[in-house]
């Protein structure tokens, strides 16, 4: 099958299985006019890629993982261990963007929201001292 249908049929863009191609993920025959052809199996693994991508797989645990899926004599410990490394990873992201997110909600609760200048998010994103030099400027006469 041709770029387009096994894009379809795995769920990949054409530019995706492109640039999967260029990194060395995956290595589809080649006719005699230079045109990619995909087997089933090249089907499959553009479908694990993907899978594993929507689980946010770093691109070289998927090399990886793909290695292990490739490889049928594997010991599953090891596909065990990336993916606990992984979850591990994945909980330390939930835990900091859950850190930002109160600390954003907390200066929005502190923002009166009106026409007034002053700002509490903006001094935040500014530092405290460079929110102070900024309203400073602001407000001495020209």
């Amino acid at each position: 099958m041709n770029i387009g249908e096994a894009a379809e049929a795995s769920g990949l863009s054409a530019k995706m299985i492109r640039h999967y191609e260029a990194i060395d993920l995956l290595q589809p025959q080649r006719r005699g006019n230079n045109y990619r052809e995909f087997s089933a199996r090249d089907v499959a693994e553009l479908s694990f890629i993907r899978h594993a991508r929507d689980l946010a797989f770093p691109l070289e645990e998927v090399r990886r993982l793909l290695a292990l899926w490739r490889d049928r004599g594997r010991a599953s410990a090891e596909v065990r261990r990336i993916a606990l490394d992984h979850v591990a990873a994945l909980e330390e992201k939930a835990h900091s963007l859950e850190a930002m997110a109160l600390s954003l909600r907390h200066l929005a609760e502190h923002c009166h929201g009106d026409a007034r200048p002053e700002c509490p998010i903006l001094d935040r994103l500014g530092g405290a001292s460079a929110g102070a030099e900024h309203r400073a400027t602001r407000l001495t006469p020209a």
